[in-house]
């Protein structure tokens, strides 16, 4: 009897096996009800595979709009679990710094805005990032797509910060045929790179394809049982320009509006890609011993055919548009799966969430801002986290007030600086938190049209103080400043508290020496060593000439926010 239970068991084992080769091509095999009660118990740490997207709004995903068409993601996160209280950052580069640290902006000292191109900038040399870690605790790491952490020296490459290979762009758009990327006016070069090197000869595919080709193939040639893997595959999409293959538009032919036709064909390629890297972990065996993380950067950018309906605000803002963000987690691993998860969760997270799962030591990173959520998400236990801090950026000051405004609470916090906290329930933002409007869906073909101003956000001219409960209001459409001083007092004194954690912003001006047409025609690093790097020391201080500082900072940001409106980022 025992030989012959032994047998069944192998048969059993066998067929469990060959039913998952059977799957074509492209497919994903289906689970029954009962798989959500199976747990796989890792033999080694698990293999981690994080797909980061770019401008991804909160109504870009089948289960929030059934008029974007992504069955393969639906399909993830609803055996998984959905994270809908998921935060992430209003624009790229914060939000992948703290990724890739664990750190909030003021403690990086990238508060302000982007790095671009000819900034001599990127995420502080001296922070161990999460690929760093993961190599520590034994894992191949490799990164392919988009970087934008700078790149002005060597050093700052993503296989001088963790990754073992590379393979992607450097700057924060690109063209998805060519590779082109575009700093201003004459101020363009080829931007993909294999390692340390410029990837010439590769244009002509798009970037999603391309690189859903490259994590294939990495898959193919990693051996899952000899080594765990951690795959970070930041893919372009769907940040502009809005280009895709005309076969993705024609099902979308139906919509009126032409750049939400294009933008929800580039959402479908997304979904496409992620078919094939999960067909791939199961055919080479990764799949039974893997966590997948799906995450948007930021909100999305309406007026380039994302949308975040019916959050308020967009991308660039800390309206819950800008920073509310789609995520979820797949894993066979998971204890408690098919779930909604309410927990407070933020980007910054991933870091000791990742690290702990790796069985790694977390406790080796000093001065981290993220908690290991892995108990929440697999076991559904209570959050650790609190709060979160949006940012605070004292490089951005509304310079004037209306009566009544906020300013009686400045003798706690300068409310015409630009930050954002979350306390429980409660959000604070003070300063100009940036356009405030409630877009809906782009359902015309002349959006956004006259009709477009039923939804837009006409007081708060001259305000620098808003409070919202967010668990009872997410769209955020009752402020509750007057009425709950209390709390507008308490989340200042909050502010204040993180303000003095903070270090220097770290916001250089552009160096010539990075213009694409010195450097044979791409974006490469420049600067070779310290002694180059001094004439360009992009720390603000408090001194004499503040006032004409601030002018032109306030310039500065004016033509940001043109060129968030033109997708220039």
């Amino acid at each position: 009897m025992h030989a012959l239970t032994s047998l069944s068991m192998v048969s059993l084992l066998s067929f469990g096996h060959l039913s998952m080769e059977w799957t074509k091509s492209n497919q994903i095999k289906e689970h029954t009800q009962n798989d959500a009660s199976i747990t796989f118990e890792p033999k080694q740490p698990p293999h981690i595979i994080f797909i980061l997207t770019d401008d991804q709004g909160f109504n870009d995903i089948g289960y929030h709009n059934p008029d974007i068409r992504t069955p393969t993601l639906d399909k993830l996160a609803a055996e998984g679990v959905k994270l809908e209280n998921y935060y992430v950052q209003p624009i790229c580069t914060p939000s992948r710094s703290q990724l890739m640290t664990g750190r909030y902006q003021i403690h990086t000292g990238l508060q302000h805005s982007i790095i671009r191109p000819r900034q001599p900038s990127c995420l502080p040399l001296d922070m161990t990032t999460l690929p760093q870690r993961l190599q520590e605790a034994g894992y191949a790491t490799h990164m392919v797509g988009k970087w934008h952490l700078g790149f002005y020296r060597k050093e700052c490459l993503p296989t001088r910060r963790g990754f073992h290979s590379y393979f992607g762009s450097l700057t924060g758009s690109v063209d998805y045929y060519t590779y082109g990327s575009c700093d201003g006016p004459g101020l363009c070069g080829y931007d993909l790179h294999e390692g340390e090197t410029v990837a010439w000869g590769r244009g002509g595919k798009f970037s999603t394809h391309l690189y859903t080709q490259r994590v294939r193939k990495i898959l193919s040639t990693h051996h899952p049982a000899r080594q765990p893997l951690f795959m970070f595959l930041s893919l372009q999409a769907v940040h502009t320009p809005l280009q895709s293959p005309k076969a993705y538009i024609y099902p979308y032919r139906g919509m009126g509006n032409v750049a939400r036709r294009k933008y929800a064909a580039m959402v479908s390629i997304v979904d496409e890609a992620v078919r094939n890297v999960t067909y791939a972990l199961r055919k080479y065996g990764y799949y039974r011993n893997s966590v997948l993380i799906f995450s948007t950067d930021n909100g999305a950018q309406p007026f380039t055919g994302g949308s975040n309906w019916p959050l308020r605000g967009r991308k660039g803002t800390y309206w819950e548009g800008g920073v509310r963000g789609v995520g979820f987690v797949h894993s066979p691993l998971l204890r408690h799966r098919r779930r909604v998860s309410k927990a407070l969760l933020h980007i910054t997270d991933w870091y000791p969430t990742l690290v702990g799962l790796a069985g790694g030591n977390v406790s080796l990173t000093e001065g981290l801002d993220g908690y290991n959520m892995w108990p929440t998400i697999s076991e559904g236990t209570e959050s650790p986290r609190r709060e979160i801090l949006h940012n605070i950026d004292p490089l951005y000051q509304r310079s004037s007030l209306a009566p009544g405004s906020g300013q009686e609470a400045q003798h706690v916090w300068d409310t015409t600086v630009q930050a954002s906290i979350r306390v429980g329930d409660w959000k604070l933002l003070t300063g100009d938190p940036g356009h405030g409007d409630w877009i809906p869906p782009q359902v015309l073909a002349n959006f956004p049209g006259s009709w477009w101003n039923l939804e837009r956000n006409a007081g708060g001219t001259g305000k620098s103080v808003w409070l919202f409960n967010i668990t009872g209001d997410p769209y955020e459409r009752r402020d509750m400043a007057q009425q709950r001083p209390d709390v507008v007092d308490q989340l200042l004194a909050r502010l204040a508290h993180y303000n003095r954690t903070a270090v220097p912003v770290r916001f250089p001006t552009d160096d010539p020496r990075a213009n694409p047409d010195r450097n044979g025609g791409a974006w490469v690093p420049w600067v070779g060593s310290d002694k180059d790097e001094l004439k360009w020391n992009g720390i603000y201080k408090k001194g004499r000439n503040k006032k004409k500082k601030l002018c032109k900072l306030r310039s500065f940001f004016n033509k940001l926010n043109v060129r968030i409106m033109s997708s220039r980022i």
